[in-house]
């Protein structure tokens, strides 16, 4: 349980939002205002799989903007009754890691480099000379740079406001993290969900690594397409010509291929041509994914040049022909039966060289028809990498994920209907990328920081490793580092000798740890009792373009190791965009960084822009929208200290008498149900848009219309004195969630423990008099017509009305507050005139 505090301070002479931040996330923290209460039993939590922030570069207001979405659903949690988990974990594994520290430090790893106890990086790092160093090393300084951005994050989410457990927070390559995740995949194997395999994997020339499906973006890409001819092997036939915009390949071709329905070519099916240049046989065949009207037609099948080639090489079951090495550049030897020459002449050029080459090759020997064809076709990259995909054959680690079992990925979709999704329509890009996967999931990479693949192999007697054996590790071993540590039986001096051991030397994908987080934040595998608690969790807010990579992989781990849904709530947030409506990105250099917007503005005027944002609605940057928050704060100070400013302390027991006053809290019972209902639907943006129109109504209008009365005595006065205090009360606890330190400020003036710990508020005991709740705006309405009229006469609000007419149907209502409404619009002569029809306004000015 919170401690109750007394009060804060007094209210002050002249309130300011200037300084809040820092008295109050200091006390929040100091009273543990926040802190998660673990006694409290799984129906009374509310748990929520927090986005570890990529702690590789700095915050932008992408992620105010998200993560104050999720803040607000947490506080209103907690004011409902629920113990709210909510930890913050740091996304500090993979490949943005190693380019910071790289560039940060101007190092890069060699893995052939002895450790370094006394490494120190360069005093003055050159990001372009960047010195090798040892891979312990390079791990250290991963980890060093990390802990120092992660500070800097938790500074920047403590001042928006957060309502974090401090002391649940995690990072993914931490030793908790590497355990789970290594236990997992030790389990996926166990079970057969996990598999090795030698296949062709999508390779990044740069980074040295295999990339997975949902890694994948297309960009244009320039190139040419070159029409080139193979000649029938048997008989006088015409040659056959394709076009194609890869001839490096040529070495690396195993069959054409044309649909079955093409007439062209259907006399060529089950004969053989042979490779210009190389006069290589290989046969020509039918395949559906054959395109009759792109190109000539007809296409060559080499290993590999794109998605397409692996399809076909698979189903025709075709000889691989591999020319292309991990660095890019073509292999030193020809393929088995490839001839040496002109081989030779493409042997560790780049795809560019080698392309360049075996043109000026064909055009010599008349197999080019005609100059390239200059062509923009859409190209696989890796999201970070700057150079287009190759495919090589590589040994890899794959976890299944029903892109090749049908039944598997039936039952992920149906993991998906029993998800709540919010906004709904978010599903069906969930549903898409799981009836679109052509593979399993591809996890291990070959990068140095990162949660190791948990294997050792058996070196037989000529010291090759038996793949097929991997020795694993006990649980109670984990984390462990198999370039580090021994397996089980072995020795250290037997690593990499005949008859010993060596360790895999991958890492896991990123993904592969963060579809872990709500066990790692759970405490699974280490803390049973925590994790009965939390687990399954209530919910996952995530942005809308990772649904296909973090949402997916996290049911499906869910799915495999725990049979169930890892969360029952989704609650998708869109993009920020910038004022031309492009996605603000570090790559696309238009990010806005939020420290200079808290610092100008406060932190609760940047959270109102934010909570204005629609759920999984892209959202324009705009610092308009963000000085309006600031003005709301501050009404909020002034209208609070005018409210207080009235009576007695617990006068807002008192009895309401007035109708106008029965009529703002019935309209204000309509707003605590409507701002109730949207938060329970994950519409913080409406609950925050439905409250603060009440509250410039409530001053507008309400305040403008009792001050003269509320200033009296009497049991009208004090009529007016409860109905303030009580709306007050009421607006900072549905405030509370958007604007948290301006209401916890007021809060402390007159209020004892914190309002981010009181109940949220309901209607009862607001709507005493509901049939009164028109009465309000109804008079609202004249008043605004006496205010009207003296603004076109140039007046003075203060300036008196000689005679105020009102007729119509609604004419009725107004008399219960005429003696109001002739105060606040200093009216001489109120007359009504009760009718059908609709109100009419007379204003006849002093």
């Amino acid at each position: 349980m919170t401690p109750q505090r007394p009060r804060y301070a007094p209210m002050p002479e002249k309130p300011s939002l200037d300084g809040l931040e820092a008295v109050w996330s200091g006390r929040w923290e100091a009273e543990g205002t926040y802190r998660f209460d673990r006694t409290r039993t799984r129906p009374e939590i509310y748990s929520i799989d927090t986005p570890p922030p990529t702690v590789s570069g700095s915050l932008h207001v992408g992620h105010v903007f998200s993560y104050t979405h999720t803040d607000t659903i947490a506080r209103f949690q907690r004011m409902r009754g629920r113990e709210v988990f909510y930890p913050m974990g740091w996304d500090d594994n993979g490949l943005p890691t190693e380019r910071r520290v790289q560039n940060h430090f101007g190092v890069r790893c060699d893995p052939s480099v002895p450790y370094d106890p006394a490494f120190q990086p360069p005093a003055k790092p050159d990001a372009k000379r960047q010195i090798p160093i040892s891979r312990g090393n390079f791990i250290e300084l991963c980890e060093r740079l990390t802990i120092e951005d992660e500070k800097v994050f938790e500074e920047l989410w403590r001042r928006l406001g957060l309502s974090v457990d401090w002391s649940l927070t995690y990072a993914t390559v931490d030793g908790l993290a590497r355990a789970a995740s290594q236990r997992a995949f030790l389990r996926n194997l166990a079970r057969g969900e996990a598999y090795l395999s030698q296949a062709p994997t999508l390779w990044d020339v740069t980074f040295r690594t295999a990339v997975a499906q949902a890694e994948l973006e297309d960009r244009p890409w320039p190139g040419a397409f070159h029409r080139v001819a193979f000649t029938p092997t048997q008989g006088t036939g015409e040659r056959v010509w394709i076009e194609t915009t890869r001839p490096e390949l040529l070495p690396a071709c195993v069959a054409l291929v044309a649909h079955p329905d093409d007439e062209r070519y259907r006399p060529l099916f089950g004969t053989t041509v042979t490779t210009p240049l190389f006069g290589v046989e290989v046969p020509v065949l039918a395949h559906r994914l054959a395109e009759p009207d792109k190109g000539s037609g007809i296409a060559m099948i080499c290993t590999f040049g794109d998605v397409t080639d692996v399809v076909w090489w698979r189903e025709l079951d075709l000889p691989t022909r591999a020319v292309l090495g991990r660095d890019g550049r073509l292999l030193p030897d020809a393929p088995p039966g490839v001839p040496a020459q002109p081989y030779g002449e493409l042997a560790g050029k780049t795809v560019h060289g080698a392309r360049e080459r075996i043109v000026e090759l064909l055009r010599a020997g008349g197999d080019l028809d005609g100059e390239p064809r200059k062509v923009t076709r859409p190209v696989k990259f890796y999201e970070k990498g700057d150079r287009p995909l190759e495919i090589v054959t590589t040994r890899q680690w794959y976890i299944r994920n029903g892109g090749r079992d049908r039944e598997l990925r039936k039952a992920l979709l149906a993991r998906g209907a029993e998800l709540s999704w919010h906004p709904p329509h978010m599903k069906v890009r969930y549903d898409n990328w799981v009836e679109g996967l052509s593979g399993d999931w591809l996890i291990s990479r070959q990068r140095f920081f990162g949660v190791p693949i948990p294997l050792w192999y058996p070196l037989d007697e000529t010291g090759e490793p038996d793949l097929s054996s991997p020795i694993a590790p006990d649980e109670s071993a984990l984390p462990m580092d198999p370039a580090s540590d021994v397996p089980p039986g072995y020795t250290e001096d037997q690593r990499g000798r005949p008859g010993g051991f060596v360790g895999d030397p991958d890492v896991m994908d990123t993904w592969a740890t963060s579809s872990l987080t709500p066990q790692i934040a759970g405490g699974w595998g280490r803390d049973e009792d925590l994790f009965s608690r939390v687990f399954p969790m209530d919910l996952r807010p995530q942005a809308h373009e990772i649904i296909r990579t973090w949402l997916f992989s996290t049911v499906v781990r869910a799915h495999l190791e725990e049979g169930t849904l890892p969360w029952r709530d989704v609650a998708i947030s869109g993009w920020i965009l910038d004022p031309d409506r492009k996605k603000m990105s570090k790559s696309a250099g238009n990010v806005v960084t939020p420290l200079g917007l808290l610092e100008q503005y406060g932190s609760d005027a940047v959270r109102y822009w934010a909570a204005c944002g629609r759920p999984g609605t892209d959202t324009t940057f705009d610092t308009g929208q963000i000085k309006i928050g600031r003005r709301l704060a501050i009404k909020i100070l002034n209208a609070s200290r005018f409210v207080l400013g009235l009576g007695e302390d617990g006068a807002e027991t008192g009895e309401v008498t007035e109708p106008i006053d029965l009529s703002m809290l019935a309209r204000l019972a309509e707003v605590v149900e409507e701002a109730t209902r949207a938060f329970e639907d994950y519409d913080y943006a409406r609950a925050l848009e439905r409250t603060e129109r009440f509250f410039w109504e409530f001053c507008d209008d309400y305040l403008e219309l009792v001050k003269v009365r509320a200033y009296g005595e009497g049991p009208e006065a004090a009529s007016a004195h409860a109905a303030l205090r009580r709306a007050l009360d009421v607006m900072l606890r549905l405030f509370a969630p958007f604007l948290p330190f301006v209401t916890e400020e007021v809060w402390s003036w007159w209020r004892e423990g914190s309002v981010h710990r009181a109940p949220w508020p309901t209607p009862y005991g607001l709507a005493e008099r509901a049939e009164k709740k028109d009465l309000l705006p109804t008079v609202a309405e004249v008043l605004g017509h006496v205010r009207k009229a003296k603004s076109d006469a140039r007046l003075s609000m203060r300036a008196e009305v000689a005679r105020l007419t009102v007729t119509g149907g609604p004419a009725a209502l107004v008399r219960q507050a005429q003696d109001d409404l002739c105060a606040a619009g200093a009216v001489e002569e109120f007359v009504l005139r009760e009718s059908e029809g609709d109100l009419l306004v007379e204003v006849a000015l002093a």
